[in-house]
């Protein structure tokens, strides 16, 4: 996610000279024309960032933060899943500035969503600095509470596997249906594609788009009377693995 987020501020015009990235494995062309440092302790004491983007698993966080506690001045942008405002206070001290977002990995083709959170204290002007950081890979929406974040990450963050597993199920039963791998692989993989694009660019909701393709009586209609059935469907499933996502992050805040 952070080299989907670098390609797209370079991409929007953001100069290399400007960034600082800290990567023990480097990076790959084209992104390796900005400066690359593979330990915090080797950022320059000249550096002075306006804004510090922490893009690394929770795990990571308790181990990393702290070397970057001596810039109290910077924003701090995380995109970690779980952790809250109070945890990075604890360790960067209660008067930094910390905005918490939860980007998707549509993100690396620009086709990104990002949701914020920041308390109160942060202004206005910070909130828009770190927006159009995240507007370089898609669309950005903030909310004023931060115990949605959890259920943000379990809906969008986690979402394109969902939407990945569903192209991988749909070429399964078409392979066990008779289809040859190639092709059933290719069907599932456009008509998700597909699907996805014309739901982007509709006025119409998901569910009118779902009634449009089904006729009465129709094989859609079949298959989706097992799909939508009270007791084994979709519906429920999606719930209990939203829950469960949502479970995990709050599990992580620990």
């Amino acid at each position: 996610m952070g080299q989907a987020l670098l390609g797209g501020w370079l991409d929007n015009g953001h100069a290399a000279k400007t960034i600082l990235v800290v990567e023990p494995a480097g990076l790959p062309p084209p992104l390796d024309t900005v400066a690359v440092v593979s330990d915090a302790s080797q950022i320059p004491e000249s550096f002075k960032p306006a804004v510090i983007v922490l893009a690394v698993k929770p795990q990571m966080l308790a181990q990393t933060l702290p070397d970057y506690a001596r810039f109290g001045d910077a924003v701090f942008l995380t995109i970690a899943a779980g952790k809250p405002l109070r945890f990075y206070k604890e360790i960067l001290g209660e008067t930094a500035t910390i905005v918490r977002a939860m980007p998707n990995t549509p993100a690396a083709i620009r086709k990104g969503i990002t949701v914020c959170y920041a308390t109160t204290a942060v202004n206005a002007k910070t909130r828009a600095l770190c927006a159009s950081l995240l507007e370089a890979v898609g669309l950005v929406e903030w909310i004023d509470d931060e115990g949605l974040m959890d259920a943000v990450t379990a809906v969008s963050g986690s979402g394109p596997a969902y939407v990945f597993l569903l192209a991988e199920v749909m070429a399964a039963a078409g392979i066990r249906a008779g289809l040859p791998e190639a092709l059933a692989n290719k069907l599932a993989r456009a008509t998700v594609a597909g699907a996805g694009e014309l739901l982007n660019t509709s006025a119409e909701t998901p569910t009118q788009l779902r009634n449009n393709v089904t006729s009465p009586g129709g094989t859609t209609a079949a298959a989706l009377e097992v799909l939508m059935d009270d007791k084994r469907g979709i519906s429920d499933l999606m719930r209990e693995a939203v829950s469960a996502a949502i479970k995990r992050g709050q599990d992580l805040a620990k």
